[in-house]
C-alpha cells in the first residue's frame, strides 16, 4: 500500500542519517528518498479523490480524502526542501558554517521532522494525532536552534514553551471529546471513524467546550493571532530550508487537526458555531499581520507574519463554510505551501550572499544573484495574490463566497488587508531587489539544486493554475465532503 512507502522511506532515511548522514552523497540518497514519496503521494491522491474511492482504513491508519490532500501537500514541500538542502548545505560547509559532521545531525532531525508531519493526517486515533503534533514541536524546536547562536536558542525556547502551552489545550481538548463520546454509552474509543459516526447524539454543549480548547491549542500551533508570538522568533532563526517545512507545511498540519475536531462539532453542534469561530481567529490574524508586515525590518520575520495573514485567509475560507469557499481554502493550502517555501529558499540565498538579516541593508539583488532576484520577484507577487499567479485564484474563490453569501464585512475586510500586504511587499521588496550593488559584492550564482528546486516550484505553481478548470469540481467535491 502507498502509505507504507509514504511513512516508512521516511523512517529508513532517519536511521540512514545516523549511518551515512556526514557523506555527501547521502543528500542526493535523500533527495531520490523524497521524489519516491511525492511520487507515492500523487498516486495516493489520484486513488483516493479522483477516482472517489472511500476512506481506507488499517489498523492505526485511516485515510480519506482530507487524509490524502495534507499527505501530497506535505511531500511537494518535503521534496523540494530535501532538493533546496543539497545546495544549501554544501555551501554552508564549503563557507565553513557547518561541519559534516553536524549535517548529519541536520538530516537526522529533517527526516523525523518530515517523518512526524507524515504520521498526523495518516492516523486515526485523535490520541496518536496530538502525540505526532507534539513531536513535531520537539523536532522541530531543536532545528530551530541549529545555528546555537544566542538568538536560535531563545526563538527555540520561547516555540516550546508557548506551543507546549498550547499541547497541552489540545490535550484538554482531545480529553473533553474523549468524554463525551464515552459518556453517551458508547463503546469507548479515540478513533476519528467511530466519533463521527456518532457525533449527531452527543452533548452539543460538551462539543462546544471541547472544541474551544482545540482550536486555542492547535491554533497556537497553526499560528493563529494572539497565539502567534512564537512564530517570527522561529522562522526567522532556523535554517532556510527549515523555516520553508515550518511555514509551509507545519502550520497545515495543526490546521488539518483543527479540520478533523472541526467535522465532529458540525455534525454534532451544527456549523454555525464552528464557523463563527475560525471567522473570528482568521480576522484577528489577518489584521495583526496586517501590522506587523508594515513595520517589519527582518526579512524572514516578515515572511513569517505573511505566513500569519495567510494561516488568517484559511481560517476565514472555512469558516465562511460554502462549498466554494472551501474549496478555495483547500487551494490556498496547497498554494501557500509551494510558494512561501519558495520565498524562504530565496531569501536563504539572500542572507547566504549579504551575511544580514535587515532588509534596510539589502540592495540590489537582482544584480548581485540574478536568478534568486527573479525568483523572488516572481514569489512577491504570487505570495501577495496578484494575478494570474496561483493564490490570486484561490483568494478570489473565497472573496466570490463572501460576497454572493452576503458576508461583506468580511469581504471587505479581506480586502483590505491584503491591500496592505501587498503595498508593505512591494515597498519592502521593491528597495531590496533594485538599486546598485554594495562596494566589494561581486555577481553570485546559486548551486544547481537550489536553481532546481525553485524552479521545480514555480513550475508546479503554473501547472495548478493551468489544471485548475480541471480540478476546480474535484476541489467543491472535497470541500462538501468536508461539511
Amino acid at each position: 500500500m502507498l502509505i507504507f512507502f509514504i511513512l516508512g522511506i521516511p523512517a529508513l532515511l532517519v536511521l540512514a542519517a545516523l549511518i551515512f548522514g556526514a557523506k555527501k552523497k547521502f543528500a542526493l540518497v535523500n533527495t531520490c528518498g523524497y521524489l519516491v514519496v511525492l511520487l507515492s503521494a500523487a498516486l495516493l491522491c489520484k486513488d483516493v479523490i479522483f477516482s472517489r474511492q472511500p476512506a481506507f482504513q488499517c489498523g492505526f491508519i485511516y485515510l480519506d480524502i482530507l487524509s490524502a490532500f495534507f499527505i501530497l501537500v506535505i511531500s511537494i514541500v518535503a521534496f523540494a526542501t530535501a532538493l533546496y538542502s543539497v545546495g544549501y548545505l554544501g555551501k554552508e560547509i564549503e563557507e565553513g558554517a557547518l561541519s559534516e559532521k553536524k549535517s548529519r545531525v541536520y538530516y537526522l532531525l529533517f527526516n523525523l521532522f518530515c517523518l512526524s508531519m507524515f504520521f498526523v493526517p495518516a492516523v486515526n486515533n485523535l490520541g496518536m494525532l496530538w502525540a505526532a503534533i507534539e513531536m513535531t514541536t520537539l523536532i522541530s524546536a531543536v532545528s530551530v536552534g541549529f545555528y546555537k547562536t544566542k538568538e536560535s536558542v531563545e526563538a527555540s525556547w520561547k516555540y516550546i514553551i508557548i506551543c507546549s502551552v498550547g499541547i497541552i489545550f489540545a490535550l484538554l481538548g482531545t480529553i473533553l471529546f474523549y468524554y463525551a463520546f464515552s459518556y453517551s454509552g458508547i463503546t469507548k474509543s479515540l478513533n476519528w471513524s467511530d466519533i463521527i459516526a456518532v457525533s449527531h447524539i452527543l452533548d452539543k454543549n460538551m462539543l462546544k467546550i471541547a472544541f474551544i480548547f482545540i482550536l486555542v491549542g492547535y491554533g497556537t500551533k497553526a499560528g493563529l493571532a494572539p497565539m502567534h508570538t512564537w512564530l517570527p522568533d522561529a522562522h526567522s532563526q532556523a535554517p532556510s530550508p527549515i523555516s520553508a517545512l515550518l511555514s509551509g507545511v507545519l502550520l497545515k498540519t495543526a490546521v488539518y487537526a483543527i479540520l478533523r475536531f472541526g467535522m465532529i462539532v458540525i455534525k454534532g453542534a451544527g456549523f454555525a458555531y464552528f464557523g463563527n469561530l475560525l471567522l473570528l481567529f482568521g480576522l484577528v490574524s489577518l489584521a495583526v499581520s496586517c501590522g506587523f508586515v508594515l513595520v517589519q525590518k527582518d526579512l524572514k520575520r516578515l515572511l513569517a507574519y505573511s505566513s500569519i495573514e495567510h494561516i488568517g485567509i484559511i481560517s476565514i475560507g472555512f469558516g465562511l463554510g460554502a462549498p466554494l469557499a472551501a474549496a478555495g481554502a483547500l487551494l490556498h493550502i496547497l498554494n501557500h505551501a509551494i510558494i512561501k517555501s519558495l520565498m524562504f529558499f530565496g531569501a536563504g540565498n539572500i542572507v547566504s550572499a549579504y551575511k544580514k538579516h535587515n532588509m534596510n541593508a539589502i540592495r540590489g539583488v537582482i544584480k548581485a544573484i540574478p536568478f534568486t532576484g527573479i525568483m523572488v520577484l516572481l514569489g512577491i507577487f504570487a505570495l501577495t495574490g496578484f494575478p494570474p499567479f496561483c493564490l490570486f485564484f484561490s483568494e478570489i474563490m473565497i472573496l466570490i463566497s463572501a460576497f454572493t453569501g452576503s458576508s461583506y464585512f468580511v469581504a471587505a475586510c479581506l480586502l483590505f488587508g491584503l491591500a496592505v500586504i501587498f503595498a508593505a511587499f512591494i515597498y519592502h521588496f521593491g528597495k531590496m531587489l533594485f538599486g546598485n550593488l554594495p562596494k566589494g559584492m561581486a555577481v553570485r550564482s546559486e548551486p544547481l539544486s537550489i536553481k532546481l528546486a525553485m524552479i521545480f516550484l514555480t513550475l508546479l505553481s503554473g501547472a495548478i493554475v493551468a489544471a485548475l478548470p480541471l480540478i476546480k469540481k474535484d476541489l467543491i467535491w472535497m470541500a462538501q465532503k468536508l461539511f
